[in-house]
């Protein structure tokens, strides 16, 4: 024990950062268990869509979702989703929602306005379309009008 206080003493910026690491490390677990969503893979996400009727819904912009998105995904931006204007997914309340943006960071906020919303099964695509591209699955693209 003397020689942990000794160290501690001799290399106080290390060990402050070492703290502080293990307090962001616990409060990030504790959050990941608190929310209102759940993270999923693509693997998940398509075992949601094939047994129990999930739905996905697209939050990127119009051109980026014209750029290619998911089969079957709803487009809905993130920010009628705040502003809870997104009457599209209305009807899927108690379905599974998959939230899919283009690094899973966007729709995270897009995750929380819907359970507070009233939306039962509500999940975000880990690492978003980046994710589902490493796990090469396909993407349907829009036709460029002429």
């Amino acid at each position: 024990m003397q020689q942990f206080i000794e160290f501690v003493q001799a290399n106080l910026i290390l060990s402050l950062v070492w703290v502080g690491l293990v307090v962001a490390l616990i409060l990030s677990v504790i959050k990941q268990k608190t929310a209102l969503y759940k993270i999923i893979t693509p693997s998940d996400a398509t075992i949601l869509v094939n047994r129990e009727k999930g739905v996905f819904v697209d939050v990127r912009s119009r051109d980026e979702y014209r750029a290619g998105h998911i089969a079957g995904a709803l487009h809905v931006l993130a920010k009628d989703i705040k502003a809870n204007n997104a009457a599209e997914i209305d009807k899927h309340k108690s379905d599974p929602i998959i939230l899919v943006c283009k690094t899973g960071q966007t729709a995270i906020e897009s995750a929380n306005a819907l359970a507070k919303a009233g939306f039962e099964n509500v999940n975000v695509l880990k690492d978003g379309l980046i994710s589902w591209n490493e796990a090469n699955l396909p993407l349907i693209r829009s036709k460029k009008k002429k």
